[in-house]
């Protein structure tokens, strides 16, 4: 079996899908996205496909070798997500070619299915409450929520305020047994970061995310380790080095690595054992397409620690095209009881509508991240 050729798809919402197709018309399909890169992971996905055509595309630890340490400049968002993608498509083909779901060359599933969360609220959140009631009727038993918009280095109250009365809303909404994430995306800084962490501990969070940047954790170390609520972190590191930093730190509680961005599931599957091996959860960043979430619950189905899932159905984001429009089979990821099953069809398990993807594809994306700003002109963090 050879690799024959290479195709990326621009597709909204913001998404970038790559085909992967060999000489016994076997086809693989990944996910190679940056959120607001797309077009620069595209260019490195051609330049990394220089290596692969003519490969057998199954022997996938050798081809993730050369094309992470071959390029002499390794790794960083672009790189390692133009891997991930090439990655889950070396995983669909080998399974789709033995008739194996991934999951079942990664060792076998040690779950049928995983919890799922559901996105509430948008980049400045509001309604949120009204938004995770329906959740809970739509039988999710988690919830995330992005809590501060923008804040300063030092704050006001109010702010601090109308973060706790949103999460107090939600509380009161869903009651006591209900899961609650609070995403602070890389929004706040070490001081309001150490006030914020305290005012919200009375409302038993599942957990918060990204409670600074990630270049920031050593510095709060102290006030991390003494937090009452998991700290989840990790959607901004790209590789195992990168998570064996903030793993040794003992910070955080559940990691949240990206299949779409930190070297796809050959990668994530050794981030995963790592993180086992710190006895911290794993809880994969998905705010992606279906391809990603596919390869996330290969991941989730092979890894003790894997604990709750991230799906972008009904995400903010979602304006034009929505998770489950690329597949031909929507049901793959039915939710029920909170919970999605483990795909069971050979490769990543889901079918993509191909021609559609090509149709959206004419129309493409030029998805860029918000760019905010304090009251005084200066750069706030989005």
């Amino acid at each position: 079996m050879k690799i024959e050729s290479i195709t990326t798809y621009t597709v909204p919402p913001r998404w970038l899908f790559v085909k992967v197709e060999t000489d016994t018309g076997v086809i693989g399909w990944g996910e190679p996205v940056l959120e607001g890169r797309a077009a620069t992971v595209a260019a490195a996905v051609e330049e990394l496909g220089d290596y692969l055509i003519g490969k057998d595309p199954r022997r996938i630890e050798d081809h993730w070798t050369v094309m992470y340490r071959s390029g002499f400049y390794r790794g960083g968002g672009i790189h390692m997500s133009a891997l991930a993608g090439l990655d889950q498509a070396l995983w669909d083909i080998k399974g789709k070619a033995l008739g194996v779901p991934v999951h079942e060359l990664l060792g076998g599933q040690l779950r049928d299915s995983i919890k799922v969360y559901s996105w509430i609220g948008g980049d400045r959140p509001g309604e949120t409450a009204a938004q995770a009631r329906d959740a809970v009727d739509r039988g999710f038993s988690a919830v995330k929520m992005n809590g501060p918009e923008e804040l300063q280095y030092i704050d006001t109250w109010d702010k601090v305020e109308r973060v706790v009365h949103n999460v107090s809303e939600i509380r009161d909404a869903v009651g006591p047994n209900i899961g609650i994430g609070v995403d602070f995306h890389g929004r706040v800084h070490r001081p309001m970061a150490r006030v914020l962490l305290r005012e919200l501990e009375p409302y038993h969070l599942m957990f918060i995310e990204e409670p600074v940047l990630s270049e920031h954790v050593n510095g709060i170390a102290d006030v991390l380790r003494e937090s009452s609520t998991p700290i989840a972190l990790g959607e901004r590191l790209f590789s195992r080095w990168d998570f064996r930093q903030v793993l040794e730190s003992g910070v955080v509680d559940i990691i949240q690595p990206d299949l779409s961005h930190a070297g796809g599931i050959t990668e994530v599957r050794k981030i995963a054992a790592m993180a086992e091996t710190y006895d911290v959860a794993l809880a994969p960043h998905c705010p992606l397409g279906p391809i990603a979430l596919a390869a996330c619950l290969a991941v989730d189905a092979v890894s003790y620690n894997a604990v709750i899932q991230e799906q972008s159905l009904g995400i903010h984001y979602n304006k034009s095209n929505d998770l489950l429009d690329y597949v031909t089979d929507p049901s793959v990821f039915d939710y029920a009881d909170g919970m999605v099953k483990i795909p069971s069809g050979p490769g990543l398990g889901v079918e993509i509508n191909e021609d559609y993807v090509i149709e959206r594809a004419r129309e493409g994306h030029r998805w860029r991240n918000p760019v905010w700003r304090h009251a005084d002109g200066s750069f706030a963090e989005w």
